[in-house]
């Protein structure tokens, strides 16, 4: 009997497998590092026409351009309230695993990462950098909002045109379906990319590294499960009127791959396939909602931010107060849209959160280390908050949601 596994199966064996082999061979495993590089690479070269064609589309097919608006303030209202929870989440687990007491870490050579240094964009600057200055450059660069901008004025066009711009919505439409089926084949190639991302990594961050700061990642992960647990399951059920269940298991394909990219945009095309297809949300919601999230939901990271600010406040033995964690979390929300599509966005929020209550930035130093498999787990909480925002606006919306069952 011929035994075959969809590939939700075949990329959690490829998780699996990569964990058992990074730990046994170590830095050994780097020769598998060019099949995940190449995965990368198909996973990039097909983000922005996929996301140009679908949100077109997307956009020409919503008839009114007043529930396009209702959908974009229900999705930034969305994001910024689940981000105020996560850094709230964030700050309670930090208080109670304590990740910072009675460590001794030597400081003796620790540098501050060059992406902590980065000056910050303002909120302005960021809003008025979404307006592309030659949209074909946006396109070539890969500037996600620039090219969700770009999209947006292309349907919006579409439809007030009518009748003469049938061809290029025709055009766009038959585009989408093309690159859906390209996102299809590429995901083929998924467990093998996973395993080539993720067993270099393993291998790379020992036991050696990962046990002093073992409580950091604790809190991180326990924060992390506990978001997604509550927060994401409540309003999946309450305003997206589908079973938590379902609903991870369903974004479960993209979550993995988040997981082992550590990248919100890099995994942006399996994050729409798995929302349409597997959440049945439709595509004029989905092409819109997810995008955006991907530069601007930062859950995982402002849960990052929570507990990283804990353990450097407990390892310079320095008392936060009201005031101070007030303003961590009010600087956290407005730092998650400052930094929207920076690289290294994480640190740069840390470096302006220290900033603002007056910790020492040294701090970052001490957690640079495992900064990768931090960026592992809030990565994966970012683009599962954006899959829920995705369910919940189109519940919100009463677009029919129709659960296919995963191949």
């Amino acid at each position: 009997m011929k035994i075959k596994f969809n590939l939700v199966t075949q990329i959690f064996i490829a998780f699996v497998l990569a964990i058992i082999l990074g730990s046994i061979f170590g830095s050994s495993i780097d020769f598998l590092k060019p099949f995940g590089d190449l995965f990368l690479r198909l996973i990039k070269f097909i983000i922005a026409p996929l996301i140009l064609s679908t949100l077109v589309v997307g956009v020409a097919g919503t008839s009114d351009p007043k529930q396009l608006g209702r959908i974009g303030i229900k999705t930034m209202s969305y994001y910024l309230v689940t981000t105020a929870i996560a850094i709230v989440i964030g700050l309670a687990v930090a208080f109670t695993v304590s990740p910072g007491k009675g460590l001794t870490i030597s400081t003796e050579g620790l540098t501050i990462p060059e992406s902590a240094t980065q000056e910050p964009q303002s909120v302005i600057t960021t809003i008025l950098n979404i307006v592309p200055e030659n949209p074909f450059t946006a396109l070539a660069a890969g500037n996600i909002l620039q090219i969700i901008f770009f999209a947006l004025f292309i349907g919006l066009a579409i439809t007030f045109v009518g009748e003469k711009a049938q061809p290029v919505f025709r055009f766009f439409e038959g585009f989408a379906e093309v690159m859906y089926k390209i996102t299809g084949m590429v995901m083929k190639v998924a467990p093998l990319g996973i395993l080539g991302l993720l067993a270099p990594v393993v291998g790379q961050y020992g036991l050696s590294v990962l046990l002093p700061l073992v409580k950091v990642i604790a809190a991180v992960f326990i924060a992390c499960i506990l978001h997604a647990a509550i927060v994401y399951s409540t309003a999946v059920k309450v305003w997206g009127k589908m079973s938590p269940i379902k609903f991870f298991k369903g974004i479960s394909p993209a979550a993995l791959v988040a997981f082992s990219t550590a990248s919100s945009a890099g995994t942006l095309p399996v994050t729409i396939k798995n929302t349409n297809e597997n959440l049945g949300v439709p595509n004029k919601i989905s092409s819109f909602v997810l995008p955006l999230g991907a530069t601007i939901n930062m859950d995982g990271t402002a849960i990052y931010q929570g507990v990283a600010v804990v353990f450097i406040a407990q390892f310079y033995n320095l008392n936060l107060s009201f005031t101070q964690l007030l303003t961590i979390v009010l600087i956290t929300i407005l730092a998650s849209i400052g930094t929207a599509g920076v690289p290294g966005a994480g640190m740069i929020m840390l470096a302006m959160v220290l900033t603002s209550v007056n910790m020492p930035l040294e701090g970052i130093a001490l957690i640079a280390g495992i900064d990768r498999i931090l960026d592992m787990m809030r990565t994966t909480l970012n683009i599962v908050g954006d899959a829920s925002a995705a369910v919940v606006v189109a519940g919100t919306e009463k677009s029919r949601i129709e659960v296919v069952p995963t191949e």
